[in-house]
């Protein structure tokens, strides 16, 4: 039977939970596996009540957690009644981890969007992160690892490969001769020439290297989408966060790019109420979602993470973040509703999915008409817009 696999967190958890439960698909008995993350207090707790969750669910099966919750505060977890087991973020893709069989390879089932997890780990110091202490340091697979893994799900009807890591943008830097992201995308659609659709998960834009940018700017198969790993608009706030580009690279980056591709849709994380934050700085990270047109807003609350030199720092009390939070939510619903408007009477190409909807290149979410096929790509001209669903 399969695992049934909880996830929780960023993409890079969502491909490691297929291949997790790929590889107990030929396994007898229950067991329930958490897939944890840490990047914020908010997400442990959500692990914690999960994992509760999961436990009132299937009294009887084994649980098993893994992530970077389960390898932070290892202890904490361990201690908790529902669970039977931790294995560590680091060995959770080794079949020796579970007690399976070495040769169970964990090979992810194909759906119309596959993620392929090119790196793993980062080497950099964002104050308010605790995501090297879980997943260590940057790891990239090699350009005929990646070629391979992308293959096989491109050969089982895959019609989109979406790219994922910790740090996506510093793959190739511990590999011979270091080489950049574009390197790897290069590779990827000289390989697979029919592969028509390949994107990219969230990226730092100042590790953005020539060749990247120049696929990113005018390679159709690379989806017009971007997704920027910002956090703030404000460049004393980024400072404090040890971010390594200030406002005005962001602005210059997406100003460059929609010269040569207009239709680029950008997407960006941003933190609310961050430590020291002002009146001012809280403006500054609202006004960048109007400057760079963000339309794919990921807005999280800060929330202080033990051991982060932010959480050291004078903090902003908590009506506030959320107060903040809110008002940053609110900008960015304005930014996409006029987006999403401006689609309506364009022709889109959309990968159909299950449940029958589907993305648009740009990722505008699409209902799929009447017995379109999931895993097929479609043109369709979106008459109106209905609950933020194309149609």
């Amino acid at each position: 039977m399969s695992a049934h696999v909880v996830t929780l967190g960023c993409r890079l958890n969502l491909a490691e939970s297929e291949r997790i439960r790929a590889m107990f698909a030929a396994e007898p008995g229950e067991v329930v596996i958490v897939n944890s993350c840490a990047v914020t207090s908010e997400a442990v707790r959500q692990t914690r009540q999960a994992i509760r969750k999961a436990r009132r669910a299937q009294p009887d099966a084994r649980l098993l957690v893994t992530g970077c919750a389960a390898d932070i505060e290892r202890e904490r977890f361990a201690a908790m009644d529902e669970v039977d087991g931790l294995v560590a973020n680091t060995a959770k893709l080794d079949p020796r981890s579970w007690n399976l069989p070495p040769a169970q390879t964990p090979q992810a089932p194909t759906k119309t969007r596959a993620f392929v997890a090119v790196q793993n780990g980062c080497d950099h110091a964002c104050t308010f992160c605790v995501i090297p202490q879980g997943r260590g340091t940057s790891r990239s697979l090699s350009v005929s690892q990646v070629l391979r893994e992308v293959g096989a799900h491109f050969a089982r009807g895959a019609k989109e490969i979406v790219l994922t890591g910790v740090d996506l943008t510093s793959w190739g830097e511990d590999l011979p001769g270091a080489p950049g992201l574009g390197v790897l995308v290069e590779a990827i659609l000289r390989e697979y020439p029919a592969l028509p659709r390949l994107r990219l998960s969230s990226v730092d834009g100042i590790e953005i290297d020539p060749l990247l940018f120049d696929l990113i700017a005018g390679e159709a198969r690379v989806m017009p989408q971007l997704h920027l790993s910002l956090q703030h608009g404000h460049d004393l706030i980024l400072k404090r966060m040890k971010r390594r580009h200030g406002r005005s690279d962001a602005l210059s980056l997406v100003e460059r790019l929609k010269a040569r591709r207009p239709e680029l849709a950008i997407g960006a994380d941003l933190i609310a109420g961050f430590p020291t934050e002002a009146d001012a700085h809280h403006a500054a990270n609202r006004a960048i979602i109007e400057e760079l047109d963000i339309v794919h807003a990921h807005v999280f609350p800060y929330s202080a993470r033990p051991g982060t030199p932010a959480a050291r720092m004078p903090q902003v009390d908590g009506a506030t973040i959320k107060a903040r939070a809110a008002e940053l939510r609110e900008t960015a619903a304005k930014v996409r509703q006029a987006w999403l408007v401006s689609l309506v009477g364009q022709p889109l190409a959309v990968l159909v999915e299950k449940d029958g909807t589907g993305h648009a290149a740009n990722f505008a979410r699409v209902r799929a008409p009447e017995g379109a096929v999931p895993g097929t790509v479609v043109t369709i001209t979106p008459t109106r817009l209905d609950e933020g669903l194309l149609a």
